[in-house]
């Protein structure tokens, strides 16, 4: 950082002003155009607030932490959650493997923000990956040789008029290191080594990258080639998804893509959203201690909206709601739930969350119940029940619950592997699904 920088740090869901911050007083953004469109994208995608009053900046995060520069100006956006439970929830959430960190590796997000966290985590599963030996795969190869190698090539003779010379083509098989999945990992090295500030994992990075540089050739990453590699990956290379994990974690919080724009802006820093992390990782809970249920992820719910046929001009295709979990049993559903990354206990409902609820849950025949799942720290936090009423007669037509998830409690269950936690995790995991009449409390 540059003697003329602003640094900023922020927590998840704060806003600071010029009078809550020295620095922010009386100071303004820079008027290149590439300041003005990242303001812009930030501000339309949800994942920073730069406002310009009269008195200075306004800062306001939301739910992605990261570092981000913004002109002359740098913000941190630091996770609420302490850095050893962020860790240990984003490693069962993304199926990491628990490999020892330096010491200080769960501190760092605390003072800098999680990208350290992720690249350290990144750094140990390549060391293992190249401790087991890389994975090599058989590339074709054609070559004329003196000495027999392979399958010989029958009908290049015959075009040839013969063996006219003192080779013979042939067709062999090379088993090398230069795969689509090495050559992604190396890359994804080196973009770590680009984004962290730590001189260690720096290093770290790029000696592991120049480990594999002999064997690996150099290619540029991004979503198309990460969704390519993930299609590669089989029962011989899974050891790699861990790896592949962050690196698309790290390349995603690159940049800033709107809502139904194909384009993507690259963002000057790290931005993790962790609403995308809280979603994963409830659905990963709920897959693992739901035995007889399904839990489908984002399912259109086709037919419960239409234009009528009568009365569509346009020909307008009907809208399908995708709420984040449909929790089926035998075929019938059981819930709808929407995980949102916000501490409804200590702050206010949003009412566009609650009409969403409203929608889905008397859209259910029977049922008429859906769910917010949110995270709080606060041991104390209870489930919440919002009734919907039919205006005429007050006859109930609906419920929205808000269902807190305890995240010290739960980091705690999912480390344990006893049959009492095993209990407990399929406890919770019923009573987000069917509420408080489903088990006993899990406090």
């Amino acid at each position: 950082m540059t003697a003329s920088q602003t640094s900023i740090t922020l927590t998840e869901w704060e806003t600071c002003g010029p009078d809550d911050c020295e620095a922010l007083a009386g100071r303004f953004l820079d008027s290149s155009a590439r300041t003005r469109e990242i303001v812009r994208l930030l501000e339309m995608s949800r994942v920073l607030g730069i406002r310009e009053l009269r008195g200075g900046l306004e800062l306001q995060a939301f739910a992605h932490v990261g570092r981000v520069a913004v002109g002359d100006l740098s913000v941190t956006v630091l996770p609420k959650i302490p850095g050893r439970s962020l860790l240990n929830l984003v490693r069962y959430a993304h199926g990491f493997r628990r490999l020892s960190l330096p010491n200080d590796a769960t501190h760092r997000v605390d003072r800098q923000g999680i990208e350290e966290l992720l690249i350290s985590q990144l750094n140990r599963e390549v060391q293992e990956l190249i401790a087991r030996g890389l994975f090599r795969g058989y590339r074709r190869t054609f070559e004329r040789l003196g000495v027999l190698r392979g399958r010989i090539e029958l009908d290049r003779i015959a075009l040839d008029g013969g063996i006219v010379s003192g080779t013979i083509p042939c067709v062999h098989h090379s088993r090398i290191a230069d795969t689509l999945l090495n050559q992604v990992v190396m890359a994804g090295l080196r973009l770590a080594s680009s984004m962290t500030s730590l001189v260690e994992l720096r290093r770290e990075s790029l000696r592991l990258a120049a480990t594999m540089e002999d064997e690996v050739s150099r290619i540029r990453i991004d979503g198309r080639v990460m969704d390519q590699v993930t299609r590669a990956v089989n029962r011989l290379t899974h050891a790699y998804t861990p790896a592949l994990s962050i690196i698309r974690l790290l390349v995603e919080s690159k940049g800033i893509m709107l809502a139904g724009s194909g384009a993507k802006t690259t963002l000057p820093g790290f931005m993790f959203d962790m609403n995308a992390f809280f979603q994963l990782l409830v659905s990963r809970f709920l897959r693992d201690n739901l035995p007889g249920y399904v839990v489908r992820d984002e399912q259109a719910l086709k037919g419960m909206i239409r234009y009528s046929p009568a009365f569509n001009p346009r020909k307008q295709r009907a809208p399908a709601p995708r709420p984040d979990f449909v929790v089926t049993k035998q075929g019938s559903p059981c819930c709808i739930l929407d995980a949102k990354y916000r501490d409804l206990w200590k702050t206010t409902l949003p009412r566009e969350m609650l009409y969403q609820l409203v929608v889905y849950a008397i859209s259910l025949r029977g049922i008429r119940q859906s769910s917010i799942l949110y995270p709080t720290m606060d041991p104390l936090a209870r489930a919440a029940r919002i009734e919907v009423s039919d205006l005429l007669d007050g006859r109930e037509i609906g419920q929205v619950w808000l269902r807190p998830v305890i995240l010290p409690r739960l980091e705690e269950l999912i480390g344990a592997r006893t049959p009492a936690a095993l209990r407990e995790r399929q406890s919770i995991a019923l009573q987000f699904v069917l509420g408080p009449s489903a088990t006993a409390s899990y406090r």
